[in-house]
């Protein structure tokens, strides 16, 4: 259940205020009392509307974003991604639901929108590289079980937050960032390597034009125009696309145009010991980056998250990822970008961003609006991507500037686990002579790099440390940064 909510001009004694002197106190006034907290506050339905729209469209190329890299890279038909792009936005807005209304413990109960989870994508295409639907199969198995483990974690991760300060969340996601560069790069030399055109003038200057117009919109654009300034840009991209020639309409022309992720599309789920293993440590960074959000968006909307509460978000977060792999989608995670929104607009209730969720499942139920993404040429689409994943690196940096570099061993801890998380980057053969199941968690630089800022942490900050005063916020708390820009 989300923390009670204390506003300003309430009577609320301090835990250790002498009682005697509260019942001094004059009783609230009664309409204080009785007015709820903006973030359970419900909108008239136009702006309910309107405001869950914008929701989406902040998060909508995230979402789609991962099995648009997914597909292609495990054999799938532009068809079946465009089946993988809706499953995914269906699955996005069950999510939504659990995080935003919640049931039991299970919500945060804050407007939190869930999607699908970039950290997963490296070790996804690792685990199902050419493998076809046996490939899906296999991802799902082992979503699935890190959903489960996560879920039955979730009560005692709540209570590890001072385990993952910044100089951890921080270096993750730097490393999911620059991770993704690589893909977006790919995409803007035309994303099949054995094309004839791949790295082409053409190709390239579609991707450079493309990246031009992201950034002059979002320079020039205003409010709700400016938060879908990447969304623009592909549409303009497109459109710039169509008369050079390199626009594909197939998947739009065999689209229904209602439709339902069939369960289990691609076959039953499959499960591989070392695809588990590598996706359980996504889940674990998936629960780091929620936790730092779940904080960040409690301090935003003026509701402080307590212990109960992170504890329904993770579990909204891992029994979000456990379902998703029944209607063909992958591990969720709070979208970031849309914590920069609530506190651009103010507008703080759950109920906004839970049409949004429903918004989601409708669009994910009307395939011909999926395939729709499938028209964007892939050089388009690297370049919007560069400035995406850019975004999320460039967060990274500055959640890594709060957290006390210049102090104790946290530069070491930083510079291990980047140049560690970077290998699979700059030397993809570097493991060549490893096993190949231990390949599936060694190529994603994500996963090493995350597995060595927490040990690192645990040596140099918490190990064999002197008793002594607390360190203060900026060193520990994940909740210091600003919201991360994207997943």
């Amino acid at each position: 259940m989300a923390a009670t909510p204390r506003f300003r001009n309430e009577a609320v004694a301090a835990p250790d205020a002498d009682p005697h002197l509260d019942l001094a106190r004059p009783a609230p006034d009664s309409d204080s009392a009785d007015r709820k907290h903006p973030v359970d506050e419900t909108l008239p339905p136009l702006r309910m509307f309107t405001s869950g729209l914008q929701h989406v469209a902040a998060m909508y190329a995230g979402v789609v974003a991962p099995p648009m890299i997914l597909g292609p890279a495990v054999g799938l038909t532009p068809e079946e991604t465009a089946f993988l792009m809706g499953a995914s936005l269906f699955t996005a807005g069950l999510a939504t639901l659990l995080q935003t209304l919640g049931f039991w413990r299970i919500g945060a109960r804050l407007p939190f929108v869930n999607g699908v989870s970039f950290a997963g994508v490296t070790p996804m295409v690792a685990i199902g590289k050419d493998r076809g639907h046996d490939g899906i199969a296999v991802i799902f198995g082992a979503i699935i079980v890190a959903g489960l483990l996560g879920f039955l974690l979730a009560p005692y991760f709540c209570k590890l937050v001072r385990f993952f300060p910044p100089v951890v969340t921080g270096t993750v996601i730097t490393l999911i960032g620059v991770s993704l560069l690589p893909v977006a790069f790919n995409w803007s030399q035309g994303g099949n390597a054995t094309a004839g055109d791949y790295g082409s003038t053409t190709n390239i200057t579609m991707a450079a034009v493309t990246l031009v117009i992201v950034l002059a919109l979002r320079k020039l654009l205003r409010g709700f125009l400016q938060q879908i300034a990447i969304l623009l840009g592909l549409v303009v991209g497109t459109l710039i696309a169509i008369p050079v020639g390199i626009t594909d309409f197939g998947a739009v022309k065999d689209a229904d145009l209602v439709g339902f992720p069939t369960p289990f599309h691609f076959g039953a789920p499959q499960f591989e010991v070392a695809a588990i293993v590598s996706m359980c440590i996504v889940m674990l960074v998936c629960m780091t980056e929620s936790t730092a959000d779940i904080l960040a968006l409690g301090r935003i909307v003026d509701r402080p998250a307590d212990e109960r509460t992170i504890e329904g978000g993770l579990r909204a977060d891992t029994l979000g990822s456990a379902i998703s792999p029944l209607f063909n989608g992958f591990m969720c995670s709070a979208f970031a970008q849309n914590i920069g929104l609530v506190a651009m607009t103010k507008v703080r209730s759950r109920f906004v961003v839970a049409a949004g969720g429903g918004i989601l499942i409708v669009l994910g139920l009307v395939p011909v609006a999926a395939s729709v993404i499938a028209l964007v040429p892939l050089p388009v689409l690297g370049g919007a991507g560069i400035v995406l994943f850019g975004s999320v690196a460039a967060s990274g940096i500055q959640t890594l500037a709060t957290a006390a570099l210049e102090k104790g061993e946290n530069a070491l801890i930083v510079a291990a686990a980047v140049g560690i998380g970077l290998i699979p980057i700059a030397a993809p053969d570097f493991y060549h002579a490893f096993p190949k199941d231990a390949l599936v968690v060694l190529d994603s630089g994500i996963s090493t790099g995350c597995v060595v800022a927490i040990v690192l942490n645990l040596a140099f900050n918490h190990l064999g440390r002197k008793p002594g005063p607390e360190p203060s916020e900026r060193e520990t708390s994940p909740a210091a940064p600003a919201p991360v820009a994207a997943h």
